[in-house]
């Protein structure tokens, strides 16, 4: 009976609903590709429809000022002030106590990232606890393994608890707006939120972790993770070198593939410096990079000896050594360390590289960086941390906790509660009351103005601005009412909390191979669509989508978070599903009812 009806549908399709499938079919592979970014998937999406004629040219950009998407970009900028302030910093340090059991130091670790993500950024929560995680680790000799699979996927739980912790929640909650005229309100997640998301890190901490590789949870500290002087030597330039007054460019034997000059330092010169118009001079000394053996040559060949450690000149004078992730959005992503040189002006240099928890010892030029790749930058210790957050790069361990001044945080706390009562309250939307929050936090300092727009997650916003109009062809199409009532009639006859569970599961399934708020931009409406022919309550649907969309546990590229601590971690793109496919199947089996019970059908 199902198939004759999909076959019914199939020929009763109109060209436009064609059409809309096909634009939504071929973003749907390339976002799950990945080798285009999902915002400029998006964007070639939202033109195919205007050309297609699906959506008016006038409208195309409506969604750039959607609430939604101003809503989560004042999140992003909310959740760096809150960071700046010192809230969740001082509340970590407190927690530092309690990590000499395993169990009590992930159930911390996990429970207070999990709460923090529910009023801030998910991935704000994480990046702000990774150093504290790598820090803890190593100071009680665990592996961070341990801890960070823990902690990525608790941030993500906790963001399920409230309208601003994830991005598939304030699209539901406006979306919900469009279809009834009533937006979900600011705390209307949290009764099913919140249970889900206790009942999910009590999996993960007494049972999850246990679920991830041996060999991860019993590898090195993560101090360990590069190991310097095995593959750095220095060697310095001789008296009778070949070497000496040669434009350090134009020395072929340092182009090698087998080698990386690293820097080139000088007596009286704290900076290690290895420009290519730099003429070398006698006593200079080459930090190079590469197998030892291959050194001894190259050695006897240009006139050169051994010198010190090279951990010891690298860090000399004023110059630091500091570890950073690549993170989603990053400029560094997909370019090389020639970029890196040239983007910073030379005064960050690449030293090492780890992939997946283990370094590269392969030349370094030759690579591209990537989402989660740790990199090992040298440079001057009073800008490299601006540096790294300019590049979008996640500082790990060795970064100091910067507690802010109890009144400071005390203010930064009351501004954004006073927000979050406004916005809850009906007083203003929610989109006016957390820009106000922002202005307030720059008039009291709190905020740097430089640092606004640098904080929003700028693809993201591209993508949500993009995907709305696009979603809208497809209900204006009538495409998204054709797929309710496809997969309402191959499900005839089932219970509607079994549809439920099945809205919820796809959700889930798309959410682990898609971006998260892509997921709730194209679910939205066809869950809509089905609760309106079972003639069912369309909030239960509305909240599966929520829950469903924030459940991207199975891969690493399923969400940010988990993207974050692959590199730190050590883990393998086959670990995730070890812990997140039961964690699901905990999810679905809680939520199910609590939806059903809280928004009954």
């Amino acid at each position: 009976m199902g198939n004759r009806q999909c076959a019914c549908y199939a020929a009763t399709m109109t060209g436009e609903q064609i059409t809309a499938f096909c634009v939504l079919g071929a973003a749907l592979v390339l976002f799950a590709w990945g080798r285009y970014r999902y915002d400029l998937v998006a964007i070639a999406a939202l033109i195919a429809v205007v050309l297609a004629g699906l959506v008016p040219a006038r409208d195309a950009f409506d969604g750039f000022g959607h609430p939604a998407v101003i809503t989560v970009a004042a999140v992003l900028v909310i959740s760096h002030a809150l960071r700046q302030s010192g809230a969740i910093e001082r509340l970590a340090a407190m927690m530092l106590p309690l990590t000499t059991h395993p169990l009590l130091h992930i159930a911390v670790l996990t429970g207070v990232v999990t709460v923090a993500s529910a009023f801030m950024n998910n991935v704000g929560a994480l990046a702000l606890m990774l150093p504290v995680a790598l820090a803890t680790a190593s100071e009680q000799g665990r592996s961070p393994a341990l801890l960070l699979m823990p902690l990525a996927f608790g941030s993500i739980l906790g963001g399920m608890t409230t309208m601003i912790g994830t991005p598939p929640n304030v699209i539901i909650a406006t979306y919900r707006a469009d279809v009834t005229g009533t937006a979900f309100g600011f705390f209307d997640f949290g009764p099913v939120g919140a249970v889900v998301a206790l009942a999910g890190v009590v999996f993960v901490v007494l049972i999850g972790w246990r679920l991830i590789p041996s060999e991860r949870r019993k590898q090195n500290p993560p101090q360990q993770l590069f190991a310097i002087d095995d593959y750095l030597v220095e060697l310095k330039v001789e008296e009778k070198s070949p070497l000496i007054d040669a434009v350090l460019g134009e020395v072929e034997a340092l182009q090698r593939d087998d080698i990386d000059l690293v820097g080139v330092a000088r007596y009286g010169s704290d900076r290690p410096l290895a420009t290519p118009r730099r003429v070398l001079r006698q006593g200079d000394v080459l930090v190079l990079r590469g197998d030892p053996e291959t050194m001894e040559p190259l050695a006897a060949e240009l006139g050169l000896s051994p010198n010190a450690a090279p951990s010891e000149d690298l860090t000399r004078g004023d110059l630091t050594l500091a570890e950073g992730v690549v993170t989603a959005g990053s400029s560094l992503d997909g370019r090389d360390a020639r970029y890196l040189r040239r983007r910073t002006s030379g005064a960050v240099a690449l030293v090492a590289l780890a992939r997946q928890g283990r370094p590269i010892r392969q030349r370094l030029r030759s690579q591209k960086f990537r989402t989660g790749d740790v990199l090992l930058l040298q440079g001057d210790q009073e800008s490299i941390g601006e540096e790294m957050s300019a590049l979008g790069l996640l500082p790990l361990a060795g970064r100091s906790l910067q507690l802010g001044q109890p009144r400071r945080v005390g203010i930064a706390l009351g501004v954004f509660a006073l927000a979050i009562f406004a916005g809850a309250s009906g007083l203003v939307p929610i989109a006016l009351a957390f820009l106000a929050a922002i202005v307030a936090y720059v008039v009291l300092d709190i905020l740097p103005v430089r640092e606004i727009y640098r904080e929003i997650d700028w693809p993201v916003i591209v993508l949500l601005g993009a995907m709305i109009p696009v979603g809208r062809a497809l209900e204006t199409t009538g495409a998204t009412t054709l797929v309710a009532e496809t997969i309402v009639g191959i499900s005839a006859g089932l219970p509607p909390l079994i549809v439920l569970a099945a809205v919820l599961i796809l959700t889930m399934f798309l959410s682990d191979i898609i971006n998260n708020a892509a997921t709730a931009l194209v679910m939205a409406p066809i869950s809509i669509g089905i609760a309106n022919s079972l003639s069912v309550n369309p909030d239960a649907f509305l909240m599966a989508v929520a829950v469903g969309a924030s459940c991207a546990f199975l891969t690493p590229i399923g969400h940010q978070s988990n993207t974050l601590v692959m590199g730190p971690g050590g883990y393998r793109f086959g670990d995730y599903w070890r812990m997140g496919l039961p964690l699901e199947a905990v999810i679905v089996a809680v939520s199910v009812p609590m939806i059903a019970w809280v928004w009954p059908l």
